[in-house]
């Protein structure tokens, strides 16, 4: 958490230093907030449940954690970098999902300067030749903050960098939310202008000179 504040941090810095403002985040509406809170909630909750030997309900939890996010991400896919964040939500559900929660390597443990390959929460674990993909787990050791990554984590990462910047020098365009495809019939505020009717150059019919407007 404490890496993703900061990458937020530099962003920002980054984008106030290139011009930007922090006003451009007012005009920035973004969709399904509870989604995305829930999504994070389960990413940093305790499972007091689960422990150190089972992976079935750590590994639901996290990969429902990842696909919350991605149904955030795809709703505001207008957003700048939403494909990038996409991409690497789905990394790690994919790892997650196949090996019951992420894998670690044990040699980017120590790279990363760690002293203890015990992994400390049900949602990690130390990879063995049980897992699969292991490659897409957290094999990037971050020396010095004593980290390790997964290629969905730079990914994702990445992705929060540039929107960050993007949206402080304003860059991005109106994240409007498309109309509902369960009910077609209704289109509402939704509808694109040039769908609409034109009342100005819908044709006036006017009654003939020298008859009334009414049939005798």
């Amino acid at each position: 958490m404490l890496l993703v504040l900061a990458i937020i941090g530099g962003a920002l810095a980054a984008g106030l230093l290139a011009g930007g403002s922090l006003r451009s985040f007012e005009r920035m509406h973004m969709h399904w907030w509870g989604v995305a809170a829930l999504g994070l909630l389960l990413q940093v909750a305790q499972i007091p449940w689960v422990d150190g030997e089972s992976r079935v309900v750590s590994g639901l939890v996290v990969a429902g954690s990842y696909g919350l996010l991605m149904a955030f991400v795809a709703v505001n896919r207008r957003v700048p970098a939403a494909f990038l964040m996409f991409v690497g939500l789905a990394l790690n559900l994919v790892v997650v999902g196949l090996n019951g929660g992420m894998p670690v390597s044990a040699e980017a443990i120590r790279m990363a300067g760690g002293e203890s390959f015990q992994v400390a929460d049900g949602r990690h674990h130390l990879a063995s030749d049980e897992d699969v993909l292991v490659a897409l787990g957290d094999t990037i050791p971050v020396p010095g903050l004593g980290l390790v990554l997964s290629p969905g984590d730079v990914v994702l990462y990445a992705g929060v960098a540039w929107f960050v910047v993007a949206v402080t020098r304003g860059r991005f365009r109106e994240n409007r939310r498309p109309p509902a495809r369960a009910f077609p019939m209704y289109r509402g505020k939704h509808e694109a202008p040039r769908d609409r009717p034109n009342r100005q150059t819908l044709p006036l019919v006017q009654p003939a000179r020298g008859t009334s407007g009414t049939e005798r």
